[in-house]
């Protein structure tokens, strides 16, 4: 019995298999039509995407591949400087600081197979080793970054003048700069000038002065505070930017040439060392200054007082303006009546570069009446005698020894103009 019921199934399916089979044989065709058109579309799809792809690719590859290199073509020369200038759209700022760090142009001439080299590309080169202009935007953070810069090729490319730089910390007013001016005359292009003055006092010198358009972006300094050390360093970065630059002397509104400017650079530009006075003094005013937290870094041994009128050459002037090991310290711990001006420089030049300096100052100033100020000189006391007696003294020069000592006096009165002009055509040969 179950033999039987379990054959009936089995002989009903093989009885009605070709009909089933008839009837599905439509819908399996179809769809072996659609999976056939399904796999000629697909392959269709893929073999475009490949072109496009290839296709993108090569466009791509066109795009960013090198431009054929092309001749440089000199500027028109019948094109003025203005229309030149416009041509290559040089930096619209003397100092603008990211045009030096990222420049926008890529455009320039530093191949030797030009027979005439671009003016505007010299013009170019020149702005950045010689500025024109002293005024820029920089901060203090900026500035002293970028003077720090030296170039490590030794030879310049261009023919240049050494020249001497005279940077002038001042309160305000230049009263002796009608004999400065004299001092300077037909001497254009072997000096520079920079004043460091109170940001309030905004009133232009005259026009046929040499200190017309030679103040750079001050701040504020007050006398026996560390901003004073600021106001040196800052004075130093502005000169630093014109490459031409080899000697650095401070001077205040009160000094004065004691020699001619002939004499003046020969002396500087021959010397072997640089002239920041500093010596070891035993006293309150001295080692008494000292603030036992800069230790170790500055031991009281080490500790070192002078005059704030220096005088170096630019290697030394490059270490002053990048130094960040011992300006922080005297920046934190020589506060109140300490005054940095007096030990900043003495005691660094003396750590680090001692070989290199003569211990003394080149600026004549008198200190034998006492007191927290030299003493002022006033017409009557301006004669032939005293300034004799300033240009003869005994000392060392490049191992030798000379009279010639001071280069620079102070302090002098404005009342003494009348009297420095009178006696200097004889004594300084200044005329």
């Amino acid at each position: 019995m179950k033999s039987s019921n379990n054959q009936y199934p089995m002989n009903s399916i093989s009885k009605h298999f070709p009909l089933q089979l008839v009837r599905f044989l439509p819908c399996l065709l179809l769809l072996a039509f659609g999976v056939t058109i399904g796999i000629i579309i697909s392959f269709y799809v893929k073999s475009s995407n490949f072109n496009l792809q290839f296709t993108q690719f090569s466009r791509t590859s066109k795009q960013n591949a090198p431009p054929p290199i092309e001749k440089l073509q000199a500027p028109n020369p019948n094109l003025n400087q203005e229309e030149l200038r416009e041509e290559i759209q040089p930096s619209n700022s003397v100092h603008d600081m990211k045009e030096f760090v990222q420049p926008d142009s890529i455009v320039h001439d530093n191949t030797k197979e030009f027979i005439q080299p671009s003016n505007v590309v010299h013009d170019a080169i020149k702005e950045f080793i010689q500025p024109s202009s002293v005024v820029h935007d920089m901060s203090d953070e900026e500035l002293l970054w970028r003077a720090s810069m030296t170039p490590r090729i030794r030879e310049y490319p261009f023919d240049r003048n050494p020249k001497v730089a005279f940077l002038y910390l001042v309160r305000g007013p230049l009263p002796l700069a009608p004999f400065w001016d004299i001092f300077f005359k037909g001497h254009e292009g072997y000096y520079s000038i920079y004043v460091h003055s109170d940001p309030s006092y905004n009133v232009p010198d005259p026009e046929n002065s040499v200190f017309h358009g030679r103040r750079i972006p001050s701040k504020v300094v007050e006398w026996g505070k560390f901003n004073m050390v600021e106001a040196e360093r800052r004075l130093l970065a502005n000169a630093l930017l014109d490459f031409s630059n080899q000697r650095f002397v401070l001077v205040s509104e009160s000094c004065i040439p004691l020699f001619n400017f002939s004499t003046i650079y020969s002396y500087l530009m021959n010397s072997t060392q640089s002239y920041v006075m500093a010596y070891d003094e035993d006293s309150p005013v001295g080692r008494g200054r000292y603030n036992i937290h800069m230790s170790p870094m500055i031991t009281l041994e080490q500790w070192r007082k002078g005059s704030q009128w220096f005088e170096m050459d630019r290697e030394l002037a490059l270490e002053v303006v990048s130094d960040r090991t011992y300006f922080p310290v005297f920046e934190e711990y020589c506060i109140r009546s300490c005054y940095a001006d007096e030990h900043y420089l003495p005691t660094f030049v003396s750590i680090k570069f001692s070989e290199k300096n003569s211990g003394r100052s080149l600026t004549w100033v008198d200190w034998s009446k006492g007191g927290v100020h030299p003493t002022k000189y006033v017409r009557p006391e301006v004669t032939v005698e005293f300034l004799e007696h300033l240009r003869n003294q005994k000392c060392e020069y490049n191992t030798n020894d000379t009279n010639a000592c001071f280069l620079f006096a102070r302090k002098f009165l404005p009342t003494s103009l009348t009297r420095l002009f009178r006696f200097a055509p004889a004594i300084m040969h200044i005329y």
